[in-house]
């Protein structure tokens, strides 16, 4: 495998898994490419925006062009951890209890709007993302791999809802944004809508192709500058004024990941800067909390991302081959 390349088949593999999406995903292109960034770095993610943008669309469509297993759950406030992890059940027939697992044991996992979900419940979907296992009435259980979580969460109703914890909104590699389509974009839904509906995906990928590539991802060089400068990056967002509560070590450790994945995307096999900063409104945007005395304008994730990345000098050292 070339140092600076990635190789020919991974690139013609990551081209068709897009592709494969693009048949029924209008548009969106960049969430497309970082939901792969996030299963490369075997991360989650954390979709936002108004009903009716296709979230659940493009989750169903990228899971089926991995030919992987997708399920989703539907949060409620009366949702018990049971109803998400499984539980064992009584058969009369036999005079034993069976473990019916629950839709968690899965591969790619869309749990829309998860701040209705009660903190107990949550907390068990918390085990699931940190640890790749669940526990069902005192027994642990390892998930399928590769696993990944898709949430969403309501972004304009405030009844019913519940705040998410700092410590679950830390577990999501990226939170992306997803926004209305453009005007053109839409007029292509209106013409396509007959096709997209009734479209069945090919799997673009075989499960030896996806670790193949998720261990190509863990080989992307990463240079002593460059993790400095993730690592400063981070830092910031703990002394910058305007933010209460910045970013852990953990976010360090998705932002290299990540940039990492993003290499990958752009046929390399090291990271650059532009990478740091391409991902970094991504990874940092769920992980700070702003002062609340400023401006909506100010209070803005993304504002303050910017802020961080225009007072964070580039590092200028040349990549290093070898």
């Amino acid at each position: 495998m070339s140092y600076n390349r990635v190789p020919d088949q991974a690139q013609k593999t990551i081209r068709f898994v897009l592709s494969e999406c693009q048949k029924i995903v209008v548009g969106k292109t960049d969430l497309l490419q970082k939901l792969l960034i996030a299963l490369l770095a075997e991360g989650h993610v954390l979709l936002s925006g108004v009903p009716g943008v296709a979230k659940t669309t493009l989750a169903k469509s990228f899971s089926k062009a991995l030919g992987l297993e997708f399920r989703r759950i539907q949060c409620t406030a009366d949702m018990l951890p049971a109803d998400v992890v499984g539980t064992h059940i009584f058969e009369p027939k036999t005079g034993s209890f069976r473990l019916q697992r629950g839709p968690i044991f899965t591969n790619i996992l869309l749990i829309d709007e998860l701040n209705r979900n009660t903190p107990k419940t949550n907390s068990a979907i918390l085990e699931a993302m940190q640890e790749r296992q669940v526990t069902i009435e005192g027994e642990t259980d390892g998930l399928p791999y590769p696993f990944i979580v898709i949430a969403t969460e309501s972004p304009i109703e405030f009844h019913g809802v519940f705040p998410l914890p700092e410590v679950l909104i830390d577990r999501f590699l990226l939170s992306l944004n997803v926004e209305y389509p453009s005007p053109q974009e839409e007029i292509e839904i209106t013409e396509r809508i007959d096709s997209i509906e009734t479209l069945e995906l090919k799997a673009a990928i075989t499960r030896g192709q996806l670790s193949e590539l998720v261990d190509i991802t863990k080989k992307v060089y990463v240079a002593p500058h460059i993790r400095s400068y993730i690592v400063d990056i981070v830092n910031r967002t703990r002394s910058m004024e305007g933010i209460s509560l910045g970013a852990g070590p953990r976010a360090s450790i998705a932002l290299l990941k990540a940039s990492r994945a993003e290499a990958v995307l752009r046929n390399r096999m090291y990271v650059l800067p532009d990478d740091i900063k391409s991902l970094a409104p991504s990874v940092l945007r769920h992980r700070i909390v702003p002062v609340e005395q400023l401006s909506p304008l100010e209070q803005s994730p993304e504002r303050i991302v910017e802020r961080i990345l225009q007072a964070t000098p580039i590092p200028l050292k040349p990549i290093q081959d070898g």
